[in-house]
């Protein structure tokens, strides 16, 4: 029960004509100390769910990565404050608003439900076997395997034997030992973003997968696969465990070279590879894909092939079609000495040749690099990487025969798929073509790879050129270079990123990053496909990049016209990378979009509606509406209900031709006021006082003239609105009521059709500061009043209000500025509050509103920031 209903129940106290004793008046007293104590901490939970909501908001503009920890985090902080909300509404009019509770539980248990929803995988084998995989079984398989096995069962193209260790047999594996809910708890608990604290939690979860038991049933699952293996590949066969997680190797994800591969695996070591490459789901490049993505962590079970190794002769990368050029259709062939392993991770330069479709195909270019090293197989286990000597690093890696084999072969699975393709093939030891991988090529349009003009640089001003364009564009920044990864934890956004070389662990930074540079790595390598994702574009094979490029120094660095220039160059400007959001249409974002939508929106627009109620409550946001305005009111009622003078309203005593009452909730007079009068001197309320000082700085003239349709407007809007009825009770009545302590000030300010709210809380602690401020309504028709609205909400943006119009309606909030800045802040919204009452009416156009906009920045300038008139034109907040 709470203290004022126990007041009442045991003293009877406060009923009309009964003369206060003193115990009266100090149980009063402690009743109210209780009831301000309740209305504070709503304040307070409303202030933090109001921030959480515009957190929320600005995280759906989708130009920042989010993850569900932060998506999980927002919802619950914004349930926990508008839950404080509520009960507070109850201890400060009990029993008054009982529905309030019911529609929280009902908002809350439709954002339950959306968070809590999963994709049912059922049940199903550990293992398959890859003669039983084709691109129906992506969901047990994942679409790397589901690829592989697609093209040997449906094409007939030549694969390695072997096995997957499906999604079925990865839940079995991570949920043992309570793996998936100890990393559950360290995600949620982690609010990781910079590059630092994402390197700790990674290091720490896969430490966690790998320290972890495999199950008996699973582990004997695999082993027994790999002994049907020995029966065709002979016994004792090494190798591969290659990545094959859901979403992997698809359109829109590929996430190239993100995962780990183990090559060249013994039987021996089979089961610490496999947990090597579950673990490697928490890398530090696939955690910040994800996150950059917006992909769910519970949506991407971890598959692994286990393919028979191939020691190859040579090997690399086809793409089908040119990756930089949407309209060329030929054929690029990207190979190496040794293993292909040195094409996809960027570490040696490869040969390129050119293949235009016919019959037969034709070779239209040939590039033979200087290939230093190889990755060869060692005897036993594992790969090592070896110098070439001699003359065959200047030998073609490929012959044209096997070229124009590797083109047909790559344009049937380019016509089964019907899509552009990225595939990684081997020649094995007797010369065979061998495919290992098939995804498909994501490729840039024709306006993004190279149609800005050349720019014209001074040769001082040109720091490097050559190399090869690996994604297309330009973009500018200062130069970071990142040899270690250590070097990797202070990368700055919106940096060039400048290595040695391509190796797919930096792709962790591109999504900070304006401009890629590497001294060497191909168009093939796996950082190029994350770049081309990502939009970022890149120049590789750049010679004594990372020597020559000073850490700081801003470059422009254009892939396209294969240069990096001193300073920002203007002439490519329009070519510089945008950053487009990466996490618009992912299924973080989509999910986020969906809670918003039982949080943010505001519909409870009018406290004097029919439904102005709780049972109309459908968000958050509403709750915290109602809750704020019928908080006020209590408080306001609390004298008057109690015929207690000391805790009435006064009304102000001034020369200004409006009413306006005071309520006093702590120390917001200088002295206490017996009467009902209280007189501007007698107020220490800093934020009312520098409201006050705007309210009467330039005096009101009045409304403006008003052109016939304005004229009818508001006729029409009188004659058809009951409330206007001088006759009745009318909520339209001009009122404005301030609820003050020394640092707090609410005003509620309604003048005709116009209806404001102010509240503030201003002190010496910044990070406590804050302002907000609603207008909404009008007499004019709705497009007068619409315009109005964004009038006053583009005037606050001025000076550095966050500001959202609705119809005609508009809401501002600013906070964490010191004390001094606040003021100014308040005298602005004083300003405003007498000024732009009925323009309404004369917001006939646009032209319209620019001039009394200017009249409005010219007397805030000049009067109530004391500028120079000079200043007027472009005033602007500090």
């Amino acid at each position: 029960m709470s203290v004022i209903k126990w007041c009442l129940q045991k003293f009877g106290i406060g009923k009309r004509g009964d003369a206060l004793t003193p115990s009266d008046a100090e149980a009063l007293r402690t009743a109210f100390r209780s009831r301000y104590h309740n209305f504070k901490l709503l304040l307070s939970a409303n202030n933090k769910a109001l921030q959480v909501m515009s957190d929320l908001e600005d995280a759906r503009k989708g130009d920042r990565p989010i993850g569900m920890s932060f998506v999980r985090a927002h919802c619950t902080a914004a349930s926990v404050n508008v839950f404080r909300m509520v009960k507070c509404m109850e201890q400060l009019a009990p029993g008054k608003y009982s529905g309030l509770g019911e529609r929280f539980r009902a908002i809350q248990g439709c954002i339950t439900e959306i968070l809590s929803e999963r994709k049912d995988a059922g049940e199903g084998p550990f293992v398959i076997r890859l003669d039983q995989v084709d691109k129906s079984r992506a969901d047990d398989a994942g679409n790397k395997m589901a690829n592989l096995g697609e093209i040997r069962n449906h094409l007939g193209v030549r694969v390695p034997n072997g096995f997957v260790i499906t999604s079925h047999g990865f839940r079995e594996f991570i949920r043992s030992g309570e793996i998936q809910s100890e990393i559950d708890r360290i995600v949620q608990a982690s609010a990781a973003e910079e590059m630092d604290q994402l390197f700790e939690l990674s290091a720490e979860l896969q430490q966690l997968v790998i320290r972890a038991s495999v199950p008996e049933g699973l582990r004997k699952a695999i082993m027994e696969a790999y002994a049907e293996l020995e029966k065709t590949d002979g016994r004792g066969v090494r190798v591969s465990l290659r990545s094959s997680a859901l979403g992997e190797d698809s359109a829109d994800t590929s996430f190239a070279g993100q995962y780990r591969s183990e090559l060249n695996v013994s039987p021996e070591n089979i089961i610490e590879a496999y947990k090597e490459i579950v673990a490697s789901k928490y890398s530090l490049q696939a955690i910040a894909y994800r996150l950059n993505k917006g992909i769910r962590d519970e949506d991407v079970d971890m598959c692994v092939g286990c393919i028979a190794m191939v020691d190859a002769l040579s090997g690399g990368v086809v793409y089908t079609r040119n990756p930089l050029n949407v309209r060329d259709d030929r054929v690029f062939i990207h190979s190496v000495w040794g293993l292909p392993k040195s094409v996809v991770d960027g570490s040696v330069a490869s040969d390129r040749v050119v293949v235009a479709r016919g019959d037969p195909p034709r070779i239209e270019e040939k590039l033979i690099s200087d290939k230093r090293q190889k990755f060869v197989c060692y005897p036993d286990e594992g790969v090592c990487r070896m110098e070439i000597t001699g003359e065959e690093g200047a030998v073609a890696s490929v012959s044209e025969p096997v070229c124009e084999s590797l083109t047909g072969i790559a344009l049937r699975i380019e016509q089964h798929y019907n899509c552009a393709q990225d595939i990684e093939w081997a020649l094995d030891e007797a010369g065979g073509i061998v495919i290992l991988q098939c995804r498909p090529l994501r490729q840039a349009g024709r306006a993004a790879a190279g149609k800005h003009p050349a720019p014209d640089i001074p040769s001082e001003d040109v720091l490097l050129s050559g190399g090869v364009a690996a994604s297309p564009g330009a973009g500018c920044g200062p130069v970071c270079v990142v040899k270690k990864d250590s070097d990797a934890l202070g990368f700055p956004k919106g940096g060039v990123l400048v290595v040695r070389q391509a190796l797919p662990r930096w792709a962790a930074l591109l999504s900070r990053a304006t401009a890629l540079v590497a001294e060497q790595g191909s168009a093939a390598g796996h950082l190029a496909n994350v770049a081309r994702e990502f939009g970022v574009p890149a120049l590789f094979g750049v010679e004594e990049a990372a020597d020559r490029l000073e850490n700081g120094v801003v470059v422009s660095v254009d892939a396209d016209g294969l240069g990096v220039y001193r300073g920002k160059v203007e002439a490519l400007q329009k070519s510089f990378a945008s950053g487009r959001s990466l996490m618009e249409g992912s299924t973080v974002f989509r999910i986020l979009a969906r809670v918003s939508d039982h949080i943010i929106p505001l519909y409870l627009l009018d406290p004097d509606g029919s439904d102005f109620k709780p049972a109309c409550c459908r968000t958050f946001h509403d709750i915290t509406r109602f809750c704020h305005e019928n908080a006020v009111n209590e408080m306001f009622r609390f004298g008057k209900d109690h015929h207690f003078s000391e805790r009435a309203s006064k009304q102000l005593w001034h020369d200004i031709p409006m009413q306006w009452w005071v309520l006093n909730l702590d120390d917001g007079f200088n002295v206490d006021v017996e009467g009902k009068f209280v007189k501007m001197e007698n107020i220490a309320s800093i934020p009312m006082l520098a409201l006050w000082e705007g309210i009467v700085a330039v005096p009101w003239e009045g409304p403006p003239p008003v052109d016939s349709k304005g004229f009818m407007a508001i006729l029409m809007e009188a004659s058809s609105n009951p409330n206007l009825d001088p006759s009745m009770p009318s909520p339209y009545a001009n009122r404005n009521y301030f609820m003050i302590s020394k640092n707090f000030c609410s005003l509620s300010s309604r003048f005709g059709f116009h209806y404001s709210t102010i509240e503030a809380l201003v002190g010496e602690r910044d990070n406590e500061n804050y302002i907000s401020f609603g207008f909404k309504g009008g007499a004019a028709d709705q497009a007068r009043r619409v315009r109005r609205a964004k009038f006053v909400g583009e005037i606050l943006e001025e000076f550095e209000f966050r500001s959202e119009v609705r119809n005609d309606g508009v809401n501002a909030r600013i906070e964490g500025y010191p004390e001094d800045v606040m003021r100014e802040k308040l005298r602005i919204l004083g300003y405003l509050l007498m000024h732009t009452r009925q323009l309404d009416m004369v917001m006939f156009n646009d032209a319209s509103c620019q001039h009394h906009k200017a009249k409005v920045l010219k007397d805030i300038s000049s009067v109530i920031l004391n500028r120079p008139s000079g200043d007027s034109e472009t005033a602007q907040a500090r």
